[in-house]
Order: C-alpha cells, then sequence, then structure tokens
C-alpha cells in the first residue's frame, strides 16, 4: 500500500499550509504543485504571453525548464535555472496560473514531473485534480473546501502579514473567477474524486485540520503510525 496523500481543493482552502504541515508530521516530501503552475504563468507574462494565446504557449513551452530543490526543508521553484519561488506568489501570477492550466500541453507537462516526484519517495501532494488525475492510486484522498469570504480573509491576512497593499474585495472577486476557471475548464477541472474525504476548514484551525488529516490517513494505512 503506498503512502501517498491527494489534497485538492480551490483557491484559499489551506491546502498548501496543510499539505506541508502534514508532510512535515509523518515524514513525508511535500510537493506544491501549484508553485509548478505558477512557475509556466510566470514564465509566459514574463513573455508577454496571455493564456488564450495557445500557439505561442505550446512552442514556448518547450523552452521552459522546471526543476523542484529543497532548501532547509522548503521547496524552491528553479525556473531555468533562477529560484522564482517569491515570485510566482504575487497574486496576479497566481490569477494567470488558473488560465495557463486550463491549456492540455501546460497540464501534461508538468503531470509527468508529478509523477516522477511521487515515484521517488512517498509524498503529500496538493492542487486542484491531485485525486482524481495526477494521483489516482493514491491512498489517502482530501478534499479542502471552505466559505469563499472566510477563504478571502485568510488570503488578506496572509497578504497583509508579508507587508503587501492588498484590497479583501478584490481578492474576493480574484478567488471567485479563479474558482469558476477551475471548475469550468474542460482539461483536468477541479473536482472531489469519488473516494476522497471532504474536510469543511471554515471553522477548523490548522492544527485541527492537519490532525483530522493525519487520522484519517492512520485509518486508511497504519503503515502512516511508523
Amino acid at each position: 500500500m503506498n503512502k501517498e496523500i491527494a489534497i485538492d481543493g480551490p483557491a484559499g482552502a489551506g491546502k498548501s499550509t496543510i499539505a506541508k504541515k502534514v508532510a512535515e508530521k509523518l515524514g513525508l516530501v511535500y510537493v506544491d504543485t501549484g508553485a509548478m503552475f505558477r512557475g509556466i504563468a510566470l514564465y509566459m507574462t514574463e513573455k508577454g504571453i496571455e493564456g488564450n494565446e495557445v500557439d505561442r504557449i505550446k512552442t514556448e513551452l518547450e523552452k521552459v525548464k522546471i526543476d523542484i530543490v529543497y532548501e532547509d526543508g522548503e521547496q524552491q521553484l528553479i525556473l531555468n535555472d533562477e529560484n522564482v519561488s517569491k515570485s510566482i506568489r504575487k497574486p496576479e501570477i497566481s490569477k494567470a496560473a488558473s488560465a495557463f492550466a486550463t491549456i492540455p500541453e501546460v497540464r501534461t507537462r508538468l503531470l509527468n514531473l508529478q509523477r516522477e516526484l511521487a515515484a521517488k519517495r512517498p509524498v503529500v501532494m496538493d492542487g486542484r485534480d491531485i485525486g482524481s488525475k495526477v494521483l489516482p492510486e493514491a491512498t489517502v484522498k482530501i478534499f479542502l473546501t471552505a466559505d469563499v469570504n472566510v477563504r478571502a480573509e485568510r488570503r488578506y491576512k496572509e497578504l497583509t502579514e508579508k507587508g503587501e497593499n492588498v484590497d479583501i474585495a478584490d481578492i474576493m472577486a480574484d478567488i471567485k473567477s479563479r474558482d469558476e476557471q477551475d471548475i469550468k475548464r474542460a482539461v483536468s477541472p477541479l473536482t472531489q474524486a469519488e473516494d476522497a474525504v471532504l474536510v469543511d476548514t471554515s471553522s477548523l484551525s490548522i492544527d485541527e485540520v492537519v490532525d483530522t488529516i493525519i487520522k484519517i490517513a492512520c485509518e486508511k494505512n497504519p503503515e502512516f503510525n511508523k
């Protein structure tokens, strides 16, 4: 029985924070797949390419090299030999990532990389289609969600604590827009896998969510207790 944990859910549900802590507690490797899509979005945006320019995207995609490395336990995204881990966190890049994620060639390119990472070691991987598409055989599948107002407030707090000047109304609009893009896209839309456990984080603390997922993992695979 494998020790893969797939965590899916909409923007702002806390997937990355939760997945990282679950990985730390269980001694697994955390893989932030959203960072990979943001890396593609950053590259294309810097080239002046928009999400609807499919032919240009396909051409430029051949020039994109993405690597994942770990420094002091933190995942770092290396884009064409440059560490862009901070640049990809800008709100405009996050939003653009949803648009580029609708391109089949982009998803295929990253799907292969994600599976290669999971094949090398036990992982906790989060994204939009991990349980349904990337790791369909994962032992544990979680679908994290939360009320849109709660998600907007969390993202606002996260960004303001980093010193960014943001408006919560803009964040709310961005989250709703990304939800619509993710749910309606033709290729690998955001969906809850049939065997995924739904966890609503709206009224739960981070530690409570982490404990809930670890309990589910241990029930499904006793190996997680070791």
